[in-house]
């Protein structure tokens, strides 16, 4: 049965619908940067997705292929997820999609080395005679976060994010963002066919104890 990372580590994952704290390890990724309103179906985002998953699965699919990555192991996989911030703003306003600045991205699988993402890089340009050079190979380590499973429409996300707040308040501490910490979405759900209200993301956000 192939390896499902939702599955093996649903506390990174499937956290509850309650907000908890979590200490996230360095991972690795598949990342494309971009800006603009997710939504704009001319705009950076659709396009990078289309990206991300390109080589997602060049590499998930090599062991049909005559590329043999050292510990590769059969897979699924892992979702969409991305870091999103707006300048001059702590977490993001909702109300400027415009303003986002992103970094979509797609967990690697641990067994892949920065010179198997360039072979991938490379046979998916060649395969699909597509530039893939917006691509690239990048290790997030997290750290310390509250985080909390978001259900509905991605709209309603202020809501959840409020109850976090009041959680980091309630427990002694305060959210950390910066140019490396970001607001975090994993999502779960596919929108092209599962109703809105019942859409599931994980929200997370990065986090410290508070002074005393």
């Amino acid at each position: 049965m192939a390896f499902d990372y939702k599955k093996e580590y649903k506390e990174f994952y499937m956290p509850k619908a309650e907000p908890q704290i979590v200490t996230i390890p360095a991972m690795n990724y598949i990342a494309v940067r971009g800006s603009g309103d997710p939504n704009d179906p001319e705009g950076d985002y659709s396009r990078a997705i289309g990206l991300l998953y390109g080589i997602a699965y060049t590499i998930k699919m090599s062991k049909k292929g005559d590329r043999r990555i050292e510990g590769y192991f059969d897979y699924v996989v892992p979702p969409l997820e991305g870091f999103w911030q707006q300048e001059g703003i702590m977490g993001v306003d909702y109300s400027r999609k415009e303003d986002f600045q992103w970094v979509s991205v797609i967990r690697l699988p641990d067994f892949v080395r920065e010179e198997d993402f360039r072979w991938a890089v490379l046979e998916a340009e060649r395969k699909k005679k597509e530039d893939f050079s917006k691509v690239e190979f990048l290790t997030v380590d997290e750290g310390l976060c509250v985080q909390c499973m978001h259900i509905g429409p991605y709209d309603d996300e202020p809501a959840t994010v409020a109850r976090m707040d009041r959680y980091l308040e309630e427990n002694g501490y305060v959210n950390d963002f910066s140019d490396i910490r970001m607001h975090h979405e994993i999502y779960l759900s596919d929108p092209r066919k599962q109703a809105p209200e019942r859409m599931k993301t994980v929200i997370r956000h990065p986090v410290r104890k508070k002074e005393q």
